[in-house]
């Protein structure tokens, strides 16, 4: 199967608060904006993550996204007040902090290491 586009989608119970709460997250605002209760980012190439309003689902999402330096990513989710857990390795090569959203879905900001 070949696939040209990644969409995640991460329902949430407040659409209002879960948008406010992403574009913190994200540093800006969504870059697309399907209908009143669904917004996307582009957060890859081909990737891209929406929220929908889908109080049934909420905070059952599981989401990892990789960045190059995890302490870069944190400090800077911090400063814009979003709070991750701890930065903690993740097998030989990994480190993982999660961040829940306000319905408690779970997005996990890892980092691959390379021994070069």
């Amino acid at each position: 199967m070949d696939v040209d586009v990644l969409f995640v989608g991460i329902p949430v119970s407040d659409f209002t608060a879960a948008q406010a709460w992403y574009e913190r997250f994200f540093a800006r605002a969504a870059d697309v904006v399907a209908h009143e209760t669904e917004v996307m980012w582009q957060v890859a190439g081909c990737g891209w993550l929406y929220i929908v309003r889908d109080a049934d689902h909420a905070g059952n999402s599981i989401v990892a996204m990789a960045v190059p330096d995890i302490e870069q990513a944190v400090a800077a989710l911090a400063a814009r007040g979003v709070t991750t857990g701890p930065v903690q390795p993740q097998g030989d090569a990994g480190r993982k902090a999660v961040v829940l959203d306000p319905d408690g879905n779970s997005i996990a900001i890892i980092e691959v290491v390379s021994d070069g």
